[in-house]
């Protein structure tokens, strides 16, 4: 009998990692009962049971390390020229999907940009294409830590390697006791490492773990118990997910696992979890769950019995086939008892029948648990890519509830993708639908809209905003020196910082500080995005630099155009309709040490930009102490 168990589990374990290579993934298997049948499996095993004749091989299952360098390049130079092509066109949405697509080849190959130079050229390449098109704008310094979705650490990173104390003993007749009055549809069973868990789950660290899980079980749980039945597996899964993640969609482990049910990349990729620049949907809770348990459904067609799905699933099916191929076992605990799989594995399984056992009876174990509320939601299907900070604007909703609600955005700014499902909070979405509608839609990934709180005047809220107040009156159709009533919802017509990437080569001279000015960056960025951790640059270094497009156009070129150039090209600038300033009053500032031309432009509610234009000599060169500033107000 456990000889065929074994040849049943290699089979299984051969199936499942040659679909591993394949991003869509069709199961195959019958959805099996919710209360399997137990494996009889003796007390005592006097020796090893002998395997077949013909030992299986699991050579199939090893991923080939080698990668289609050639290939991989060769698609990503397809996708991104025809993302150029797309933009140069006008076809901004086209042409970010091109992009979009060729940032995913590189990530989904498992290859670094920076293992082949031919890659590191082109990953250059696409991000100055991105950055050169307001589609998908850079944020300012203030907004940088918004721009990237939060990361939290994974649970069972901690739980898993902790050595544990000896267990209480008298938790063991209580544990028991539960076992026979608490209803269940996955196995249960209380021994000495399951004893180590639930005594640590008494502890004050431990019902902090417990608890902090529980209560966020209120939100998710029973979506999850809906798709766990629908997908024919047992429910008590769910401490599956807690024991993961504790419920939270924005937890990551060390391994690069993530979500509510802590897939890794290729594993999520197989059960058609879509991972870009954008999104990721492994921190989607519904899309992840249905994910989850088709998963570990397909591990037990595989493995038949579930505690071994636990670990497959933990440690993957390759680990346990080979333990039960070494040892002969097909029992978790013997398995265990040998030692024949990785340490975390040995513990993982302990830690959700603990985590179950105290869950079902949480007050058995001093347990205090105020389950939280599912979220009242609401869909949106959006044409366009909008940030979630007009989003916010428009609806009143608060910009982190937006993000809880869609934990699987990476960005501030939804994919461009048309159909893509933004969640609200229940009855914001005919206040989004109205206030949205007032902002041009090529602007709904830059602008801001602003309600107008009494005693406000334009320019107060240009200065918030650091914008001229003709730029206010031209986005909002108003007369000059025109007054606003409380309550208006006027257009806030940001400007995104159209950023390209450049090369510099530092010169003698140079300092990074100058460098920085020239260029309107900061310092901080400088050493950033060239991995500096010195104080200086030795002359000669080629530094990687993303600017706004004119301040980086007029460096790049060395300041080798015509003053009649410069001349021409400030009077087109000063004649668009945003650079009305002119009509305003200017005022003059001398330049005092220390400060830069960001600063200035915040102090007066202005643009880095505008005081450019106003002052043609900074073409030339940096700003200076004791330069005479004129600043149009």
């Amino acid at each position: 009998m456990r000889q065929r168990t074994i040849w049943a589990i290699a089979a299984g374990a051969l199936l499942l990692a040659g679909c591993e290579g394949s991003a869509t993934h069709q199961v195959q298997v019958r959805p099996p009962a919710l209360t399997p049948a137990p494996v009889p499996v003796p007390s005592v095993v006097n020796e090893p049971l002998p395997l077949p004749e013909h030992p299986l091989s699991f050579a199939s299952l090893r991923l080939d390390p080698r990668a289609g360098v050639d290939i991989l390049v060769a698609h990503v130079q397809a996708s991104l020229a025809a993302g150029q092509e797309e933009l140069k066109a006008g076809n901004i949405q086209k042409g970010q999907a091109d992009l979009d697509k060729a940032v995913n080849l590189i990530l989904l190959s498992g290859l670094q940009a920076e293992s082949d130079p031919r890659l590191s050229k082109l990953f250059d390449q696409i991000g100055e294409t991105m950055h050169a098109y307001p589609a998908t704008p850079a944020k300012s310094d203030e907004e940088a830590e918004d721009a990237q979705a939060p990361a939290l650490p994974a649970p069972i990173d901690e739980i898993a390697d902790m050595t544990l104390p000896a267990a209480d003993p008298r938790l063991v007749l209580m544990a028991q006791k539960e076992l026979i009055t608490v209803p269940h549809d996955l196995p249960l069973t209380v021994n000495d490492s399951v004893l180590q868990y639930l005594s640590f789950f008494t502890t004050p660290k431990g019902r902090m773990i417990a608890e902090h899980g529980l209560e966020r079980s209120g939100r998710y749980g029973d979506m999850i118990r809906r798709v766990l039945k629908e997908e024919g597996v047992p429910q008590d899964l769910i401490y599956l997910a807690q024991a993961e993640s504790a419920f939270q969609p924005q937890a990551v482990s060390r391994a690069g696992a993530r979500g509510i049910w802590q897939f890794m990349p290729y594993r999520g990729e197989q059960y058609e979890l879509e991972r870009s620049y954008w999104i990721d949907d492994r921190s989607d809770p519904e899309k992840a769950t249905r994910a989850a348990a088709r998963h570990l459904r397909d591990l037990y067609g595989m493995f038949g019995d579930w505690y071994l799905v636990m670990a497959a699933y933990n440690s993957g099916p390759l680990n346990v086939a080979r333990a039960v191929e070494r040892t002969g076992y097909a029992d978790f605990w013997d398995l265990q008892k040998r030692d024949a799989l990785p340490k975390e594995t040995q513990n993982y399984v302990p830690i959700i029948i603990a985590m179950a056992l105290v869950a079902k009876a949480p007050q058995l174990y001093g347990v205090q648990v105020a389950p939280e509320k599912p979220a009242a939601v609401e869909a949106v299907k959006l044409e366009h890519p909008v940030d979630l900070h007009l989003v916010a604007d428009a609806t009143g909703a608060d910009l982190d509830g937006l993000r809880l609600l869609n934990p699987q955005l990476l960005r501030t700014v939804t994919p461009s993708q048309p159909g893509f499902e933004l969640k609200l909070p229940a009855g914001l979405t005919a206040r989004f639908q109205q206030n949205i509608q007032q902002v041009p839609e090529d602007k709904w990934t830059s602008w801001r809209l602003h309600t107008v709180e009494s005693g406000e005047t334009l320019y107060d809220i240009a200065r918030h905003y650091r914008l001229t107040v003709p730029a206010l009156e031209v986005a909002n159709h108003l007369d000059a020196h025109a007054t606003v009533p409380a309550g208006f919802v006027l257009n806030v017509p940001t400007v995104p910082v159209v950023a390209r990437m450049v090369h510099y080569r530092v010169q003698k001279g140079d300092s990074l500080e100058g460098i920085a000015d020239r260029f309107d960056v900061t310092t901080a960025d400088l050493k950033r995005w060239n991995h500096i951790s010195a104080a200086r640059v030795a002359r000669g270094t080629r530094l990687r630099i993303y600017s706004g497009s004119e301040s980086a156009e007029i460096s790049a070129a060395s300041s080798s155009a015509s003053p009649s150039t410069r001349e021409s090209a400030q009077a087109r600038a000063t004649a668009r309709p945003g650079a009305l300033h002119t009509a305003e009053s200017a005022v003059q500032h001398r330049v005092k040490a220390g400060e830069t031309l960001y600063s200035i432009a915040r102090e007066y509610g202005t643009t880095v930009s505008s005081i450019r234009q106003s002052n043609p000599f900074l073409a030339d060169r940096s700003l200076e102490t004791g330069d005479l500033l004129k600043i149009q107000r």
